[in-house]
């Protein structure tokens, strides 16, 4: 048997009992039960010992056994407007795969930036980091990496595939760091970033609602210095010096590419309408107010204005797909169910057993608890402990879930700022950015999966690029968040 089964199916349960059974924590049962599930979960997500969504479904069976919440009640925290909001941006996604419209994208790009070693290296990037704002990171890369290899198969006809070896790790590194990059401009671009919504909803449920546009305002800057940061790094590490291996212009025609794509096609070009509609519908629908400028938002001409959210967009426009015909296909419409099975499903449990992990520490008290007892932080300065919490989030989401690691992590950190006195955005905005900036190896997030399965790849260089992008990313998200949050988001 694995070490790792031993951990998960031997130790843990046992200790998850003596937990319920002794009630060791110097507080109420409660708060003791919900330490034990806490660590059952943590536990089984680190190791993946069964599915991530089979443990997102424990609280169902554990809450109301163990007397922490009521079973109707945790059963509601499953689906809620983020999840709805997260459903709809994915339909939409599957409809821009379905119709090739992805692809039409990424490559217009590549055409604008140019050929030369550096503008390819920016355009694949750029176009990886555009997509994942929108669709999952995982299909932005896995769409990306045959057009790539295409790319670089040509290339290397012309170079020899030993000189363009640096090259290549490049441009594989910059598709799947791009990509991770990207996805934390959104709500909707990484799963991360509506696992924190929620949770910060519900431990903060008289805080402002944080709104598709303020995310985007306060997080699309921070993609982009990361951008920067993670380009300059790729070409001065894989890129510069190919000037004088490449002789004249390279054969690659991006143009000629996008040609045998032919003419846009009228389902594209509704897709691409209903893409544009529902970003703007999303970043105009509440109001902003950042200094001086306000804005009132689309939603305050309407009678209830509170009752819309972002999830009511997304679904609102996801719906037409279902209900404007195509043109190509008679009898048929711009998305069908069975495109829609292809959503996954697993992740939204996930998100689901999140949001009930999350409801579980504040009810029973666990996170009163844990709150009283990290007052010894008190004394130390707001951006060492923004600093710290960056670091930890990032290197432990090496070797876990993202989804996971910002699941198990954020409802502490809610805590913790309750009990230093900080505000709680301080510290679970970095946590969650971090979570998407692990850049060291293979299994720390889909895209660093994807591109080392090209096998063009050796995890001393992912490891090499990796480690000082991470350092990269723990100073950059830490003086980010502490010198900006407030002024943003209006503490």
């Amino acid at each position: 048997m694995k070490t790792k089964h031993i951990i998960a199916f031997g130790i843990t349960p046992v200790i998850a009992i003596l937990l319920v059974i002794f009630q060791p924590l110097a507080t109420g049962i409660t708060e003791n039960n919900m330490a034990a599930v806490a660590l059952l979960m943590a536990v089984w997500w680190i190791t993946e010992i069964v599915p991530l969504a089979v443990t997102a479904l424990l609280p169902i069976v554990l809450f109301p056994l163990l007397g922490i919440m009521d079973g109707k009640l945790i059963s509601s925290t499953y689906y809620n407007h983020i999840i709805f909001l997260f459903i709809g941006g994915f339909i939409i996604a599957l409809a821009l795969q379905k119709w090739n419209l992805h692809k039409r994208i990424a490559l217009k790009i590549l055409m604008l930036t140019g050929i030369s070693p550096a503008k390819i290296l920016l355009g694949f990037m750029l176009a990886s980091a555009f997509l994942s704002m929108w669709i999952s990171n995982t299909a932005t890369t896995m769409m990306m990496l045959p057009i790539l290899l295409s790319v670089l198969g040509k290339l290397e006809d012309l170079y020899g595939k030993e000189k363009l070896k640096n090259y290549s790790i490049g441009l594989l590194l910059g598709v799947a760091y791009s990509s991770s990059i990207g996805g934390i401009a959104t709500l909707i671009g990484t799963p991360p970033n509506p696992i924190f919504a929620q949770i910060y909803l519900i431990n903060f449920p008289k805080n402002p609602e944080i709104s598709f546009s303020q995310w985007m305002l306060f997080a699309l800057p921070l993609a982009i210095i990361m951008f920067t940061l993670m380009y300059t790094l790729l070409y001065f590490l894989f890129i510069k010096g190919q000037n004088k291996i490449w002789k004249g212009k390279s054969s690659v025609n991006f143009n000629m590419e996008y040609h045998k794509l032919g003419k846009a096609s009228y389902e594209e070009i509704i897709v691409l309408i209903i893409f544009i509609s529902t970003a703007i519908l999303w970043m105009t629908r509440s109001a902003l107010n950042i200094g001086n400028f306000h804005f009132a938002g689309w939603s305050s001409l309407l009678n209830y204005p509170t009752y819309l959210n972002d999830g009511t967009v997304a679904i609102m426009m996801s719906l037409l797909l279902f209900l404007i015909p195509s043109k190509r296909n008679k009898g048929e419409v711009l998305m069908d169910w069975e495109t829609v099975k292809k959503m996954p499903w697993g992740i939204i449990l996930l998100f689901g057993g999140g949001f009930a992990l999350a409801s579980g520490f504040k009810e029973s008290g666990l996170s009163t608890y844990l709150g009283n007892e990290m007052h010894i932080l008190n004394g130390l300065h707001p951006l060492l402990i923004i600093f710290a919490v960056s670091a930890i989030m990032i290197f432990l989401t090496e070797l876990t879930s993202n989804s996971s690691s910002t699941t198990m992590i954020l409802p502490i950190l809610a805590t913790l700022a309750v009990s230093t006195d900080i505000h709680p955005l301080m510290l679970m905005l970095p946590a969650t950015f971090a979570a998407s900036m692990a850049f060291m190896l293979p299994v720390a997030t889909p895209p660093n999966a994807i591109v080392f399965g090209s096998n063009r790849l050796q995890i001393k260089d992912m490891a090499r690029a990796g480690l000082i992008l991470n350092i990269i990313g723990i100073i950059v998200i830490s003086l980010w968040t502490y010198f900006f949050a407030g002024s943003f988001f209006g503490f």
